[in-house]
């Protein structure tokens, strides 16, 4: 038995940002991003296209938002004499993250810290209406229902998850990503590309999830290294997003697997970005699969048009062409402490999703 779900509307082309004004409508909404002059321009155009003023724009958003930064933007909601009715999370996954809490939060972080440390339970939220517009091609959070948390005090991540988070629309406008450094292209573009991949050695994969998975890693393994050559070509752009939002829609089903949950560490201990931490470790995590599972193996196969051990040599040439390591060695761990990490990160909630061999998996990185 399977089943597969997902609320979210997607809109998408190059009338998609003004479908935002009758979305609204009349109602009162606050806009979720990031401090800088590129997104300042961006959310004069996203209140342009709304038709009237944001009850107020909160652009304290941090990269990995954590604990103490949440609790600061809380309050700022909390002050605010009008209740947003709709908030517009315009950014990336950590906007995304940010704009999750603050929806379910009512102006006051220590509900969400009540529920993430299991003092509440998900029904003593109340939630807001979010609509998603996503500036990168990679975190597909516009179409999920989690945002991920980070407690770096305790050296803690956690995972706010409710059905309710569901966006009620994502707005693909592939211009909002068109400044992006090459950088962050490159990271966002494998964590997509992580997002899918893992949605396939996942015991909760199902065709449907399956299908989003294998289109969106195919199309990611051919478009990301063109867009690196040509960072401002919308077309790439609009295709890199469309990518990501399937990637986003097969794991928004079957959520990540080990890659994902040893990422965690890595970015906690060493600061890595978290699309390169989720992504370096793939060809050995292909060398590791279940090779019993004859549907995986086609998945793959058809993704590399390979055979499945070439297509773990494919996926290392991809990331070394792009200037990603695949050692673990060069994010400073020594084979120690990997094997430690990997064991750790098999019996984390996403690390348990892995289908295949841990054991295998751990002598594979020798």
């Amino acid at each position: 038995m399977w089943n597969f779900q997902n609320p979210v509307e997607i809109i998408s082309g190059n009338d998609a940002l003004n479908s935002l004004r009758n979305r609204i409508n009349e109602r009162s909404y606050s806009i979720v991003t990031y401090d800088n002059d590129v997104f300042k321009e961006y959310t004069q155009e996203v209140i342009q296209a709304i038709g009237h003023q944001p009850n107020q724009i909160i652009d304290g958003v941090v990269e990995n938002p954590h604990f103490d930064n949440l609790t600061q933007l809380c309050k700022q909601l909390g002050k605010q004499e009008t209740k947003t009715e709709v908030f517009v999370a315009l950014g990336g996954g950590s906007v995304m993250d940010t704009t999750k809490v603050l929806a379910a939060s009512s102006g006051d972080f220590n509900n969400i810290a009540d529920y993430l440390t299991g003092q509440i339970d998900a029904d003593a939220l109340t939630y807001q209406e979010i609509i998603a517009i996503p500036t990168t091609a990679g975190t597909g959070s516009e179409v999920t229902h989690w945002g991920t948390i980070w407690d770096p005090e305790n050296d803690a991540k956690y995972s706010l998850a409710d059905q309710r988070l569901y966006p009620t629309a994502a707005i693909v406008h592939a211009p909002f990503t068109a400044k992006l450094p090459v950088s962050i292209t490159v990271s966002t573009g494998l964590d997509a590309l992580s997002h899918a991949l893992e949605s396939l050695w996942n015991k909760n994969r199902n065709p449907i999830s399956a299908v989003f998975a294998v289109t969106a890693s195919k199309a990611i393994i051919a478009i990301l290294p063109e867009l690196v050559k040509q960072p401002t070509n919308l077309t790439l752009r609009t295709k890199m997003q469309e990518a990501s939002l399937m990637a986003g829609l097969a794991f928004s089903n079957t959520k990540t697997s080990i890659a994902h949950n040893m990422s965690y560490a890595v970015t906690l201990d060493k600061g890595t970005p978290h699309g390169i931490a989720c992504s370096f470790t793939l060809p050995t995590i292909i060398r590791s699969i279940d090779t019993s599972d004859l549907e995986l193996i086609h998945y793959l196969e058809s993704i590399f048009n390979s055979n499945i051990e070439q297509a773990a040599n494919q996926m290392e040439q991809f990331l070394e062409a792009l200037n990603i390591e695949t050692d673990p060695i060069s994010y400073g761990y020594s084979k120690q402490q990997w094997h430690q990490l990997v064991e750790q990160a098999s019996q984390g909630q996403r690390g348990k999703n892995f289908s295949g061999n841990i054991k295998q998996l751990i002598a594979n990185f020798n």
